[in-house]
């Protein structure tokens, strides 16, 4: 009886513990603290990127052929780089007979673009159309920053000594006349307003002339 009684206490002793788990933490879903890195603006010389648009427009049509390069000015970005934060590229198919505009963005604010490669619809193109004649990618061979520090020598320096603020942007685009590859960097917020236009071959680097 006394044996009975004995292996009874230890079974409910047993039985307890078993059924008396250790409390487990509550799980919960782990909450960063650290607010999430704010996107900061990028800028680019006019080849890197025409290189980045050009890759992107390769997968619209492949006989892709740019005719039109430009730059946006910002405040913030370092023309003296040759740098902008936002550049546009006109892209021309002759197997479509179509054009479209492909967009990179570096900029950042409730108002720019994404960040990144963009583009526009399709529309028709001629070929035949002087203002928008296409050209080789071999022609490229001078960047943005190098036409600059040309630019600066005939006039924008004396420009820029006046305002500092003074805007600038770079156009690129084919000459048929004279069968050359030109930049044009431009000292103001628009062409018809330029203050000085000022162009380079961007094949050879050498100044053309002041427009």
């Amino acid at each position: 009886m006394r044996k009975i009684l004995i292996a009874s206490l230890l079974l409910a002793l047993l039985t307890a513990c078993s059924s008396t788990k250790p409390a487990e933490s509550p799980t919960t879903s782990p909450q960063s603290t650290e607010k999430a890195e704010a996107k900061q603006p990028q800028f680019l010389t006019g080849r890197e990127a025409f290189q980045r648009m050009y890759l992107a427009a390769r997968l619209w049509a492949v006989d892709i052929k740019p005719f039109r390069l430009q730059s946006q000015y910002s405040p913030d970005a370092p023309v003296s780089e040759g740098k902008a934060g936002l550049w546009r590229c006109s892209f021309a198919s002759t197997s479509k007979r179509a054009m479209k505009m492909f967009i990179w963005s570096g900029l950042v604010g409730p108002d720019a673009p994404e960040q990144g490669v963009s583009f526009t619809a399709e529309d028709s193109w001629n070929p035949s159309n002087n203002s928008a004649r296409a050209f080789d990618t071999a022609f490229l061979k001078t960047d943005s920053d190098q036409a600059y520090q040309v630019a600066q020598k005939h006039g924008g320096e004396k420009l820029l000594r006046k305002d500092a603020t003074q805007p600038v942007f770079f156009m690129l685009d084919w000459d048929p006349r004279k069968n050359t590859l030109l930049w044009h960097v431009i000292y103001g917020t628009t062409l018809q307003n330029a203050n000085l236009r000022v162009v380079v071959d961007a094949t050879t680097g050498q100044f053309e002339r002041v427009e």
